[in-house]
């Protein structure tokens, strides 16, 4: 196993979609066709999809959490640009810090202030 390579999230509307995830992560796609829009981010792929059944609720399974400094300012940040709330910031041990939102599309967003965790050099 190498780790973690991609998230990929589904999305009803590909175009407002890649300008949602521009804005949240500041950072523009480094691969743009309309079956896949990829971002690099910090070293790891957020990639959306077109949805198939988009009509359908989605169903929180797999969660992804994806790295910050600020974990309050970026939670307000992204319900600010139209995530709605789903898992206040909170704290689950020692400096150990949680939050999740949902994109416009219905996905499950995790964030993670999480200072135990290094990457290799």
């Amino acid at each position: 196993m190498l780790g973690l390579r991609t998230t990929i999230y589904k999305v009803s509307d590909m175009e407002a979609a890649k300008a949602w995830y521009t804005q949240a992560f500041g950072t523009k796609p480094y691969f743009d066709e309309p079956f896949y829009i990829g971002f690099n981010i910090g070293g790891y792929e957020l990639g959306l999809q077109p949805e198939e059944n988009s009509g359908a609720e989605k169903v929180d399974s797999v969660l992804s959490y994806w790295g910050v400094e600020k974990i309050e300012e970026e939670y307000k940040k992204l319900l600010a640009q139209g995530a709605t709330p789903h898992e206040a910031p909170t704290n689950v041990g020692g400096e150990l810090m949680v939050a999740t939102v949902k994109d416009p599309w219905g996905n499950v967003l995790g964030l993670i202030y999480n200072p135990y965790f290094k990457l290799p050099n």
